[in-house]
């Protein structure tokens, strides 16, 4: 009785159908940066924090990764990182554009006031950050103290071999510190480098060890818990370790379990766990995210995303992206997270000129689109790196605490509530490095259930709304 009340209170929200652009109770900032969007009825925009990179055809001023603690975000850009207040969601406040340290990617950690940022360019001669010199040729992680967000201050730097494309909190609080995997993205780099801060001592910041990870490893994904894993996506595939427990390893020296690699994937990207560590997804990115990549005419390959059984790599099911973009739209899946929640498997993903997108992957074989805001392409062009389009869209869109964070390599930062049974009374959290699960959340038993009589719920009321419009 209680789950069919639920849907029948749904059904309204459910439908996936495209709103009127600029809709109603949208305060005016949000509704003019959200003026070119389509987004399903259970999307509502509520924030949002400009930074225009407008027309830039190349890396050098472009809004990147988030990461949050308590009421505060941290967004990454290619030229140095924001620190926002959040704690109204309408109104979101920065603390700090703190752009003194323009080596790029730019992606960030945060765990209390220590803040680690990563550089992921040979530096030039006399480049610096904060202030603090940066030898030319070296490439690596930034550690700051952010106890005072409104003035920032660099208090290391741990130079690293191919430098710091991406880079993954795995906390240590037994032993104080904070360990960060580093995955450098070069191809002639395959290993994760290690990087020790100790919390007392966050100046002290080394690198600890180097673990060979067959390919280079682009995003890695953490979960703790009882579960104790990682993902290192890269090369055609995921390669996959033990933390500690019975499958060997430890936090500072990894095991490898097992690796998967996938026919036609060329440049593996992101991999995450779901809450209850039963599941990875698997995303790449074709042409780098430089390509319009989610056309009608790409290959099915190309706009897949693989749902892997976190024991054994075996596949449990895919799912192609379902809203074909035009040729001028760089797009492919990207970055992304799971709703701390014990309903089911929700996953939140960015995905360059796409957009949002919101998927139900409880059955892994039967994953489903239920939300999703998309912008019109942005104008042509400014031909970056000789392409006919305009680099833009979502570098990364997370699920926080009862919001959707949206980091808009052009716009800057947007915030969307989404008003759906499937994330209803997810778990609030203290603080969230979108890659690292801290701990795990067994799935209900009626999951599954519960996700295909929604689904059902959901298929019922569009196809209600389609006889109407025949009518």
């Amino acid at each position: 009785m209680r789950l069919r009340l639920l849907v029948l209170a749904a059904l309204g929200a459910l439908a996936v159908l495209a709103l009127p652009l600029g809709a109603s109770a949208v305060p005016p900032t949000v509704a003019a940066a959200t003026s070119t969007f389509d987004y399903t009825k259970n999307m509502h925009p509520m924030g949002y924090s400009e930074e225009l990179y407008p027309n830039n055809p190349n890396f050098d001023g472009w809004n990147s990764d988030l990461a949050f603690w308590g009421n505060t975000a941290y967004q990454g850009e290619i030229n140095g990182f924001r620190i926002l207040d959040v704690s109204s969601p309408v109104n979101p406040t920065v603390l700090v554009d703190y752009e003194n340290c323009a080596g790029d990617q730019g992606d960030v950690i945060i765990w209390d006031d220590v803040l680690v940022r990563s550089w992921n360019s040979p530096a030039p001669a006399g480049a610096q950050c904060g202030g603090m010199p940066v030898p030319a040729g070296q490439e690596g992680l930034h550690i700051f103290d952010v106890s005072n967000p409104a003035s920032p201050q660099v208090v290391a730097f741990v130079p690293l071999d191919c430098g710091s494309h991406t880079a993954t909190s795995v906390p240590d609080p037994a032993n104080n510190r904070l360990l960060v995997y580093n995955g450098s993205s070069g191809a002639a780099c395959p290993w994760i480098d290690i990087v020790e801060i100790p919390l007392d001592n966050p100046a002290a910041a080394s690198h600890i060890n180097r673990v060979d990870s067959m390919h280079t490893c682009h995003d890695i994904g953490v979960i703790l818990g009882d579960t104790m894993k990682a993902a290192c996506a890269g090369g055609m595939g995921v390669r996959v370790f033990s933390l500690g427990g019975p499958n060997g390893g430890s936090l500072d020296a990894p095991e490898l379990l097992y690796h998967v690699d996938f026919p036609g994937v060329t440049i593996g990207h992101s991999a995450i766990w779901s809450w209850d560590g039963e599941v990875i997804v698997f995303g790449h990115e074709p042409a780098g995210g430089v390509g319009a990549r989610c056309k009608e005419t790409d290959s099915i390959v190309d706009r897949t995303l693989f749902f892997l059984d976190g024991d054994t790599g075996a596949t449990l099911g895919t799912f192609v992206h379902p809203r074909p973009q035009t040729a001028l739209e760089n797009c492919t899946w990207h970055n992304y997270n799971f709703v701390p929640t014990d309903k089911g498997r929700i996953l939140v993903s960015g995905n360059y000129q796409s957009g949002i997108s919101v998927v139900d992957l409880t059955n892994p074989a039967n994953a489903y689109e239920f939300a999703y805001a998309d912008p019109a392409p942005l104008p042509c062009c400014t031909f970056a790196f000789g392409l006919p389009l305009t680099l833009g869209g979502d570098w990364s869109s997370y699920w926080y605490n009862g919001r959707i964070y949206e980091s808009d390599i052009t716009r800057g930062l947007l915030i969307w509530k989404l008003s759906d049974p499937r994330v209803a009374g997810a778990k609030k959290l203290s603080h969230l490095n979108p890659q690292t699960s801290e701990f795990t959340i067994p799935l209900k038993k009626n999951a599954e259930k519960r996700s295909a009589t929604l689904k059902k719920a959901m298929a019922k009321a569009a196809k209600a709304k389609a006889n109407r419009a025949r009518r």
